[in-house]
């Protein structure tokens, strides 16, 4: 079957792009083009929507591209209203932010945004028509399935992590374009190592589904349940007894976006190329996992640590096999005591008053949802907290919903891009800060991307994408949650890759 799999993806990547190049070449002279680039780097534009006076909306595509065949609008003068999250066009005397072109075949027209943002949106990861107008206009494409790869729509929450010389990549439910249901046990992909095969990250990620016979992606999380939904995460690599790298996870079985029946661990069967149930505990024992959890490791007096946390780690276990499934293995990073319940904390201080913070095994951890908790009942000050940054520019305090946390060796510093709860769009404010240790304490924090009324969730850096002062990170682009009714077409529900520029001189009010 494994093979069968193999083919399916093979084939039908080869069809694909043949019949797109074939439609390219038999078009692409019928279409006006116009290509939004970033005024300082040259480089097109994802994601710019262009609009015209009778409400025509034009969307561009990962290149920056633009494809249009209108007949009423070619060959004469048409102003476009143009808006791009985090980027800006200049007004015009009337105060309009757009421009007036001419679409002719053969005549490229080029526009130029000046970003809002400190990051640099690159291109787009996930679903349909990735570079749709590139190849309506025959322009060359970095992916091998520039259209439709394991004819995905829509991807929930992204995972990624290296394992066995490949990139592994895992996201929560998935769409397909057949039916509104897709599925709802965690799809999965391979893409190449960088320098080994793989694309340089600055250009795109080639991502090889596993897919059914039908060419869809394939659920890769099932675990035998008859009902409800598999949403996995804390996805890592371990030790087994033989020194043999293990992929494992925890899973969630959900009967709906609020209701959890059971949860536990599952491990990667490399042969078979699907997750395998590996433990089940009880729901009292679920602080464990943080919900979205990005593990990374860390090596503590010669034992290599897994660290876990909804944004900056608040759990550790060894990362071994052994120690991933034992929950006695488990510490949490905390300043409670061991008698402490969720409804009833009480925090651990020494003989001069300050917080006692530590690794200890009987005892909840302390997230940044505890510390506000805590803060809220008068048991610590904002000051003790570790994890309740504030606008390096205004001072004013960032609430955080979920991120990631790396070591990052050109900045020689633990570094943070999070999601805000609320903000000026409901989670779609992400925020860069830096601390000397994993567990904070989290200070000041930079806004580095802003989305106008639309959410950028469960935003992930990749490290082992890391270019020296450059890093890569992605969230999920949706209306879910921010109150925006009007989805973009196809970015809708999709993840997009982020580049930051480390060295940009903002950043520098993020050092403790």
């Amino acid at each position: 079957m494994r093979n069968t799999f193999r083919v399916v993806r093979s084939v039908a990547a080869i069809t694909l792009l043949a019949c797109s190049h074939c439609f390219a070449d038999n078009a692409s002279t019928d279409y006006g083009e116009i290509l939004v680039i970033d005024e300082d780097t040259g480089r097109g534009v994802p994601l710019v929507e262009l609009t015209t006076v009778n409400h025509l909306h034009f969307v561009s595509d990962s290149a920056g591209r633009i494809a249009i065949r209108e007949p009423g609008l070619m060959e004469r003068p048409v102003f476009f209203y143009v808006r791009s999250h985090g980027y800006e066009f200049p007004k015009d005397g009337f105060g309009y932010r757009g421009s007036k072109v001419t679409l002719a075949p053969g005549k490229p027209v080029t526009l130029r945004l000046k970003r809002m943002n400190i990051a640099e949106r690159l291109y787009r990861i996930t679903g349909e028509g990735i570079y749709r107008d590139s190849v309506l206009l025959d322009h060359p494409t970095p992916l091998k399935d520039s259209l439709s790869a394991g004819k995905v729509v829509g991807q929930d929450s992204a995972f990624a992590v290296p394992h066995r010389d490949k990139l592994f990549w895992f996201w929560g439910d998935t769409s397909r374009i057949s039916y509104p249901l897709g599925h709802f046990w965690m799809a999965g992909a391979t893409s190449e190592v960088p320098g080994r095969d793989g694309l340089d990250p600055a250009e795109g990620v080639d991502l090889n589904y596993f897919v059914d016979e039908t060419g869809f992606s394939r659920p890769m999380c099932r675990l035998g349940v008859k009902r409800g939904l598999i949403w996995a995460d804390a996805f890592a690599t371990v030790r087994d007894d033989s020194n043999q790298q293990r992929l494992v996870c925890h899973y969630a079985h959900m009967e709906s976006l609020s209701k959890i029946l059971g949860h536990g661990l599952a491990i990667y069967d490399d042969e078979h190329e699907e997750f395998r149930r590996l433990a089940e505990f009880d729901l009292e024992e679920l602080w464990r996992w943080s919900a979205q959890s990005h593990p990374i490791h860390q090596s503590v007096d010669g034992t290599d640590y897994l660290l876990l946390g909804d944004v900056y780690p608040t759990v550790r276990v060894p990362a071994r096999l052994a120690d991933f499934k034992t929950l006695d293995s488990y510490e949490s990073w905390t300043c409670l005591l061991p008698e402490s319940t969720n409804e009833h904390p009480k925090v651990d201080r020494n003989e001069n008053g300050q917080l006692r913070w530590q690794w200890r095994a009987d005892t909840l951890p302390v997230d940044h949802a505890m510390e506000r908790k805590l803060i809220a009942a008068e048991l610590i000050t904002r000051d003790e907290a570790r994890g309740q940054p504030v606008d390096a520019e205004s001072g004013k305090r960032v609430r955080l919903h979920r991120g990631s946390v790396n070591w990052n060796a050109h900045r020689k510093r633990w570094i943070m891009i999070a999601c805000e709860q609320g903000g000026t769009s409901n989670l779609g404010e992400i925020w860069y800060a830096e601390a000397d240790e994993p567990t904070g304490p989290w200070r000041k924090a930079q806004k580095i991307v802003s989305h106008d009324k639309y959410s950028f969730y469960n935003p992930v850096h990749h490290a082992f994408f890391d270019q020296g002062r450059y890093i890569y990170f992605e969230g999920t682009y949706t209306t879910t949650f921010s109150g925006n009714q009007i989805a973009t077409p196809r970015y809708d529900y999709n993840q997009i890759m982020y580049r930051l520029d480390l060295d940009d001189a903002r950043l520098e009010s993020c050092r403790n």
